[in-house]
């Protein structure tokens, strides 16, 4: 994710890093080469003009889709991040109740600690569909950490440490996480409908390659920029709704995973005084 200060314009007004430009440019000027040798037709052999009209019942309702696809593309984002809040939240309050029921069993606490930290690392990674260094055969690394950290709380009820309600108590915390990483896994692998997507790209490229006939007429040659504008601000938008609604990859508009997942590491290992330790790898003895 970009971090910029929306206040200041001149700061990030021309930048072209996360800004679609790059996606969108093959298209556009293909929009714009077009839309000049319909000028150049028009002028130089025949008129192919139209009405304008047409264009502008379209346009309006190309407008709405183009909002609804932006409007549910965002929900899915900010459902995302969301959802990484709430691990946030919950890997907090594990390690928080952990460390006064278990603070006479330091080495299970230690244990605990370091999984609770692989936790958000490894749901990352199973997001992206990455692998993790020392988990390559393991199917749903998450998965089987949620599982450990769950076999630490009940050596710690063999052990007397942890009463029975208490057990639950942080069971119920790893519970969330598993919950929250499924519900980040629905948004990932539930996609919008393919028929909406493709309908609406279809009628992009119709109106924009069409649109150039309805213009010549009232515009000339300015026809090849306006062409330019309206190609760029509809392909924008689109492109903008595809970057968002799978939040958790590596594009320069997703959530900063890799920054939730240090400052988390960060917060457990001073919580319980310890050193830092490589993420991405399973502690030892696990």
């Amino acid at each position: 994710m970009i971090s910029y200060d929306p206040h200041k314009w001149r700061n990030h007004f021309f930048d072209l890093r996360g800004s679609m430009f790059l996606e969108i440019i093959g298209r556009v000027l293909l929009c714009v080469a077009w839309s000049a040798a319909v000028v150049c037709f028009d002028k130089y052999v025949v008129n192919v003009s139209i009405s304008s009209l047409l264009h502008t019942l379209v346009g309006s309702a190309l407008g709405l889709l183009l909002v609804f696809r932006t409007n549910a593309s965002y929900d899915r984002f900010w459902e995302g991040r969301k959802l990484w809040g709430g691990i946030v939240n919950e890997t907090r309050n594990l390690i928080r109740l952990a460390s006064v029921h278990l603070g006479g069993e330091r080495d299970l606490l230690v244990s605990l600690t370091e999984l609770t930290a692989s936790f958000p690392q490894a749901s990352m990674h199973q997001l992206r569909g990455t692998k993790i260094p020392g988990m390559l055969e393991v199917q749903h690394p998450p998965l089987q950490i949620a599982t450990e950290m769950t076999a630490i709380l009940k050596e710690g009820q063999r052990r007397g440490t942890l009463s029975d309600i208490i057990l639950v108590s942080l069971d119920q915390n790893i519970q969330q996480l598993v919950d929250y990483l499924g519900a980040c896994e629905r948004i990932l692998k539930t996609p919008l409908p393919f028929a909406y997507v493709i309908h609406l790209r279809r009628a992009l490229v119709l109106y924009c390659f069409s649109l150039p006939f309805a213009l010549v007429d009232t515009f000339g040659w300015g026809t090849i920029f306006d062409t330019l504008v309206v190609a760029y601000i509809f392909f924008g938008i689109e492109e903008i709704g595809v970057e968002i609604e799978r939040p958790f990859g590596c594009d320069y508009n997703d959530l900063p995973l890799e920054e939730i997942c240090q400052s988390i590491r960060d917060n457990l290992f001073a919580l319980v005084n310890l050193e830092q330790s490589a993420p991405d790898v399973m502690p030892k003895g696990l």
